[in-house]
């Protein structure tokens, strides 16, 4: 004799969130340089919390990939965050400012990822041109101004032969005449 269907409690088995399409909507993957054999990887609902997360790893030199789920466990790319490259930016800022360079400009735009470095870079090579420039021309006023004191120093050396009579002409030196008869010519 078995229930009647409809004196039978409906049961359903309770299955644990991995079983559901969606139990976390994010994914946060970070990777360090200098521990590329231990990444970090969490999930998350909560889409702001994913994304400072990301950007707190990212502070701290990670590289940061973002997922979102699809359902059943398949994860979509959101975003990617070169952690590396973005501490390297906000160094090269740094470096401008202690260097005394001017900042980036607004309209500077050669790559979004490297403006500060590239402009660094510039900024040190002009620094470094006229830095050389201006040794070569003190090097070129040096030796001007030593050509000047050398012939100064002849002028004053040979100015007392200078402003006596050559020496043919002093009487001391005078030679004499000879008297040549015609025949002898």
């Amino acid at each position: 004799m078995s229930t009647p269907k409809n004196q039978r409690q409906h049961k359903h088995k309770a299955r644990n969130a991995k079983h559901y399409a969606t139990p976390d909507r994010y994914r946060i993957e970070a990777s360090w340089d200098d521990r590329p054999d231990r990444p970090a990887i969490t999930t998350t609902s909560d889409r702001k919390r994913a994304r400072a997360l990301a950007r707190k790893w990212a502070d701290t030199g990670a590289y940061v990939i973002v997922q979102e789920n699809d359902g059943w466990q398949v994860w979509r790319t959101v975003d990617e965050i070169n952690g590396p490259a973005l501490l390297a930016e906000r160094n090269a800022e740094q470096a401008l400012a202690d260097a005394g360079h001017p900042p980036v400009p607004p309209g500077y735009q050669p790559d979004a990822d490297d403006r500060a470095r590239t402009w660094l870079a510039w900024m040190d090579a002009r620094a470094m041109a006229a830095t050389e420039a201006a040794r070569i021309r003190t090097e070129a006023e040096n030796a001007a101004q030593q050509r000047r004191r050398r012939v100064a120093a002849e002028a004053t050396r040979d100015a007392r032969a200078l402003m006596a009579p050559p020496a043919i002409v002093r009487p001391e030196h005078r030679q004499r005449a000879r008297h040549i008869t015609g025949a002898q010519r």
